[in-house]
């Protein structure tokens, strides 16, 4: 998953977020930084019963929030999704490339876009889908 300022950064970038159900996200300066939230048609949680882990289901959530605006929130794509996006953007190009390359130090994302061959690095393989498409939004 990608960090949370990189998550904000696409936003700001113009990055359009379609909810649904399974869809990964903050909320950023609500004391929930550190949480990521999923969008689901049941809560479930882990729970312990006797010392036995178990599943346990809830209608309701302990911290009372009863709704937020999808614009409140920072959706955290996860790396399919971002490969989704920049797939589509790909689309219209006459030489499609779009490739991703493990190395030690971690993943490239390569591709070809308006003409221009760009490369970008990140420790794992969703930093550098992310950073690809920041790029793309942010300079096309």
């Amino acid at each position: 998953m990608i960090s949370l300022n990189l998550a904000q950064a696409l936003k700001a970038a113009g990055l359009v977020w379609r909810a649904d159900l399974h869809h990964f996200f903050a909320i950023p300066e609500r004391g929930f930084d550190d949480r990521i939230f999923v969008i689901s048609d049941l809560m479930a949680h882990l729970d312990l019963l006797k010392g036995w882990p178990i599943v346990a289901f809830h209608g309701a959530v302990e911290w009372a929030l009863d709704y937020i605006l999808t614009t409140e929130v920072v959706w955290m794509p996860t790396e399919e999704q971002l490969r989704q996006e920049l797939e589509e953007i790909l689309l219209g190009e006459p030489e499609v490339v779009l490739q991703l390359n493990w190395r030690p130090q971690g993943y490239n994302c390569d591709i070809r876009f308006r003409g221009e061959s760009l490369s970008f690095e990140a420790k794992t393989a969703s930093e550098a889908y992310g950073l690809t498409l920041l790029h793309i939004l942010q300079n096309y």
